[in-house]
């Protein structure tokens, strides 16, 4: 599978250049391709910006024009906000990195573009693209900078290649209490309830007894907070003795 070439159309600060190479490699990409920067190439404020992500920088491959730097693509996308009097698929950041990926995994060379700071990409260039990547921002401030954009498209891409759970549980250091566990802690409570009467009116205790323990079962207590509990209840029968 090749990975996307990140291409950044003349960009103007080198701070901003930095800015997408970190937010690339945060997301494990690190095909960077520079076309006609404004301040030249390379520029210290760039690598100043990446963060420990300089080889990024070091990699990227520096172009006069934009045909130049597509030429190796079979599909290219073009990152805009603004409304064009182009004929092209307008597609979301998932949606086109999804696109990507099974492009991608055919062997195609896919590539985004990124236009500069101040005004975005050309009608020029958006014509050279294939598609154009829209996020759905807020319409009355859509602008988005360098860095951001990148983040946004680099993130998009690793999450529909990496299998991530979409959600865990975080175990601080402890294991999940065992059924039997959970069930003593169960006994437990019950045994100092029923000390304090709390299991009233008889009639009423077997549902009350049931409420308990399938409480205990929801809350995937860890063997720390079994332990806890444990001690708080033979904390409180002491103090009342």
């Amino acid at each position: 599978m090749i990975p996307p070439a990140f291409i950044l159309v003349r960009p103007q600060m080198g701070e901003n250049i930095g800015a997408a190479a970190r937010a690339m490699l945060n997301f494990g990409q690190e095909r960077m391709r520079i076309v006609a920067p404004r301040d030249g190439w390379p520029n210290p404020k760039a690598n100043a910006m990446a963060s420990g992500a300089g080889r990024v920088l070091d990699a990227a491959g520096l172009y006069d024009d934009l045909p130049a730097a597509i030429s190796d693509c079979d599909f290219v996308f073009a990152t805009t906000a603004r409304g064009r009097e182009l004929t092209k698929p307008v597609m979301t950041p998932e949606r086109a990195m999804e696109y990507a990926r099974e492009m991608s995994a055919q062997g195609k060379r896919v590539g985004i573009l990124f236009g500069p700071e101040r005004a975005g990409l050309e009608n020029d260039d958006v014509a050279l693209a294939n598609a154009i990547i829209t996020v759905p921002v807020n319409p009355d401030f859509p602008s988005l900078n360098l860095g951001q954009c990148v983040l946004l498209t680099a993130y998009e891409y690793r999450r529909q290649t990496t299998e991530v759970p979409a959600e865990v549980l975080a175990m601080g250091r402890t294991d999940l209490a065992t059924a039997v566990e959970v069930e003593k802690l169960g006994d437990h409570f019950e045994e100092r309830l029923d000390e304090a009467g709390f299991f009233y009116p008889p009639a009423k205790s077997p549902g009350m007894r049931l409420a308990l323990r399938n409480m205990w079962s929801r809350l995937h207590l860890t063997r720390a907070e079994v332990q806890t509990f444990h001690g708080m209840l033979r904390q409180l029968l002491r103090k009342s003795e």
